[in-house]
């Protein structure tokens, strides 16, 4: 089992965010990195002892999932799963949902206890639900081949603060390698042609390989290779929000979570590695080949060992949206510690074809060039 407390801890009680001033619940407020509250406006701090400290990573140990003393996430947690495409939530107990929080539909049910290793760490929010929207809208009028119809309208879109889950990695790796290398060469060689009827010798430059064998040893520390835990989004669109910070990852608090939906992960610890492992060895190949050198390579033969594996369990902010246009559903996320978008768009047929058709005519023309200026 990895490096946590007992499994007889005792678990932390549960956490709720009354008003200090008129009981009403607190919410957590991204532009002042405080609880606030949504009936008289009244602030506190959120206690951040501890931000400054580094964020524990655990020894990777795939049992842990079955640990309970691992999850205890400080509030009572409900699972509201939706029914129509799958995604899980975790809401504080007594707090409803109406829609799901990833595609919108009504079709929401509970499912009781959560049953999910607590968060390690967290990245608040920064980033408002209005400046979320502010950010797509610009983001949309940058965007090629939209219809022009769609630039100018108002977007309706049901926007929704999620704190999706992510797992990261660290690993020491040593890998020993082999392979064949090519390095080119050039030789002087002459030949014979026939021109306007007669036999003309000349010469030109002909290249070689020549190959020779090669080993070594190659270290590399892989420190947070980030890997989706969530299921429930278009995988592209979640990996273009690469530019989270991870250095301003703080301790995890229940009071982060005040007003907002948190993601069960659905990737398993032991998948998450498997991920993390898959991205590791191709970064590894990249850099032995690197450091071999040469032109050529063949039989390239790479046998890494990996220890001192840790990971963490963290979420970090999005806002998650669907809208729709035509009668097609279209999705978009935005980042919400910095404020960068990804998302689909409906594109224009009549903008594509007349791109496609300047795009011909350009390459005739310079075909054209060419062809004339050999003659």
């Amino acid at each position: 089992m990895g490096e946590h407390e007992p499994a007889a801890a005792a678990k932390e009680p549960i956490a709720t965010f009354p008003c200090p001033s008129c009981g009403g619940q607190m919410q957590f407020d991204t532009a002042s990195q405080m609880l606030k509250c949504r009936y008289c406006g009244n602030e506190k701090p959120i206690d951040d002892r501890s931000k400054a400290e580094e964020p524990t990573e655990y020894e990777l140990d795939f049992t842990d999932e079955n640990d309970e003393s691992l999850k205890d996430w400080g509030t009572e947690q409900q699972v509201i799963k939706c029914g129509n495409c799958g995604g899980e939530m975790l809401l504080p107990a007594g707090q409803t949902a109406a829609i799901c929080g990833f595609c919108g539909s009504p079709k929401v049910l509970p499912q009781g206890n959560s049953g999910s290793i607590r968060p390690e760490s967290v990245i608040p929010f920064h980033i408002s639900k209005e400046q979320a929207t502010a950010a797509f809208n610009a983001w949309r009028k940058k965007r090629w081949f939209i219809p022009n119809a769609f630039k100018k309208r108002s977007v309706s879109s049901n926007l929704n603060g999620i704190y999706v889950p992510f797992w990261t990695f660290d690993s020491e790796t040593t890998s020993s390698y082999s392979a064949e290398v090519g390095v080119y060469h050039y030789r002087t060689e002459t030949r014979t042609r026939v021109v306007n009827g007669k036999t003309e010798t000349y010469t030109e430059q002909v290249r070689y390989t020549v190959w020779h064998w090669t080993s070594g040893t190659h270290e590399h520390f892989f420190n947070d290779v980030l890997i989706p835990a969530s299921g429930q989004y278009d995988s592209t669109l979640l990996r273009n929000l690469n530019d989270y910070r991870l250095e301003q990852l703080a301790p995890y608090k229940p009071a982060y979570l005040s007003g907002f939906i948190a993601e069960r992960y659905s990737v398993s610890l032991k998948d998450g590695w498997q991920e993390a492992k898959s991205r590791i060895d191709d970064e590894l190949n990249s850099e032995i080949r690197q450091r071999i050198g040469g032109d050529e390579i063949r039989h390239l033969s790479i046998d890494t060992s990996y220890f001192d594996q840790t990971y963490k369990h963290i979420l970090l902010p999005v806002w998650n949206a669907n809208y729709r246009y035509n009668n097609k559903t279209y999705r978009y996320m935005v980042n919400g510690e910095t404020g960068s978008v990804t998302g689909r768009v409906p594109r224009s047929p009549w903008k594509i074809t007349f791109f496609v058709l300047a795009c011909l005519a350009v390459a005739g023309v310079i075909a054209y060039l060419y062809t004339h200026s050999q003659s």
